[in-house]
């Protein structure tokens, strides 16, 4: 297993080019399970989560070739059951369960597992396909789906959920007459997922607002699309320039899907604007405490509030940092703590308190964004941090040690 070490203390400089977004490239590829023929993806990310989906695939009997740009035929499907092996990785596997019933008309697919960061049950996945017309039957750790040609229905998520969102558009884009989507998440990453299956011949309207239409077709046909940036990977590049008082220029990124953090950032002094090409970030010598909650988007995005939480250990003042999405999303907490941070929980709320400066110590990634809060932790830190379990980084950015090291980051990793 390795270990990141990182000699903190070193300012960053430089460019960095932002890769497509693991949270968009993920639902692209498994949406090619609706068509048959070759579809042709660009801007796909080199990382763990993306080579299990293709092992997903594999196993469903769908042929993928390339890697920054994949090719996938899902022309013959042989197999419609993803077994607990894969699953149990990535949450996302459970995306394939709307596009197999709505296809082949049945599916059989695991409970998934993934990052520990709280339950994101699938209940409401379950709930809306049921709606759609499917049966659904819980055995022996899997879910079991299966139906005729599904039936159009207006269905209101309960909770705003991008994957179950995501699920069941595509589950609709193949059904017979309207679906509505009521509270329907928001995320960019959705978006580029409907313009996608309408390059494929789908009619989907409403993406990017809470109330999705779909009109159903009988069939789709292969497509060409690129994914979008990877918002979280921007955000996380923005603070490791913040927390080292750096100058980075981001590349390749979307300003318009990070308005909230950056309003937030722009409040701990640190200095964004537009270039050609993506965004120029400039630390500054005392970072303000501001205080952050998270919430679907276009709220502050959970999938930054580690890195902020980081960002505000050696913040001017105290900030109440509280967490509204998921309900186990402090885990990196006690790690920085080890690193000399001043943090008190409070139910769903962190109040962190600035010190002078952070100290290197021997650290646990517990998932994927809390090793990136412990990289920017150790990227700050006076002395040697060591992070152990550094897997989960390989999950959601891609070459982070080659970008920080380009970037005058002392980082390297080792074999334990």
């Amino acid at each position: 297993m390795d270990k990141i070490v990182i000699h903190g203390g070193e300012r960053l400089t430089g460019e960095v080019q932002i890769s497509g977004a693991k949270n968009a490239a993920l639902p692209l590829i498994i949406s090619s399970l609706l068509t048959e023929g070759w579809n042709t993806f660009h801007n796909i990310p080199d990382l763990m989560d993306i080579r299990t989906a293709k092992r997903l695939l594999a196993g469903l009997g769908v042929k993928c070739e390339g890697r920054e740009t994949l090719r996938i035929n899902a022309g013959e499907i042989t197999n419609c059951e993803a077994s607990y092996d894969l699953v149990k990785t990535m949450r996302a596997s459970i995306l394939v369960l709307g596009p197999l019933v709505a296809r082949m008309g049945k599916a059989r697919v695991s409970l998934p597992g993934g990052c520990a960061i709280g339950a994101r049950p699938v209940n409401l996945h379950l709930k809306a396909l049921h709606a759609l017309g499917a049966e659904i039957d819980l055995k022996d750790g899997y879910v079991e789906a299966w139906a005729g040609r599904l039936k159009g229905a207006t269905i209101y998520f309960d909770i705003s959920t991008v994957t179950g969102t995501e699920n069941i558009m595509m589950a609709a884009v193949l059904a017979e007459g309207i679906t509505i989507l009521e509270n329907a998440a928001r995320e960019p990453e959705v978006v580029n997922l409907a313009d996608v299956l309408n390059l494929m011949g789908a009619h989907v309207t409403g993406a990017g607002t809470d109330v999705i239409t779909i009109e159903g077709v009988e069939r789709l046909h292969p497509a060409e699309a690129t994914v979008i940036p990877d918002r979280i990977e921007t955000g996380t590049y923005m603070m490791a320039a913040a927390i080292t008082g750096g100058d980075l220029t981001l590349l390749g990124c979307n300003r318009d899907y990070l308005e909230a953090p950056i309003t937030k950032l722009k409040e701990t002094g640190l200095s964004i604007s537009s270039v050609e090409g993506g965004l120029q970030v400039r630390g500054t010598k005392e970072i303000k405490s501001v205080d952050v909650k998270t919430l679907p988007y276009p709220g502050f995005p959970t999938d930054l509030q580690a890195q902020v939480m980081t960002l505000m250990t050696i913040g001017k003042g105290i900030s109440l940092i509280r967490e509204t999405v998921f309900e186990n999303r402090f885990m990196h907490v006690n790690e920085l703590l080890r690193m000399g941070a001043d943090i008190t929980i409070e139910g769903k709320s962190a109040i962190v308190k600035g010190v002078p400066h952070l100290q290197g110590a021997p650290v646990m990634a517990t998932d994927l964004r809390a090793s990136a809060s412990l990289v920017l932790a150790g990227l700050a830190a006076e002395g040697k941090t060591e992070i152990s379990r550094v897997y989960h980084i390989d999950r959601g950015y891609e070459h982070i040690v080659e970008k920080l090291s380009s970037l005058g980051a002392n980082i390297k990793r080792i074999k334990e």
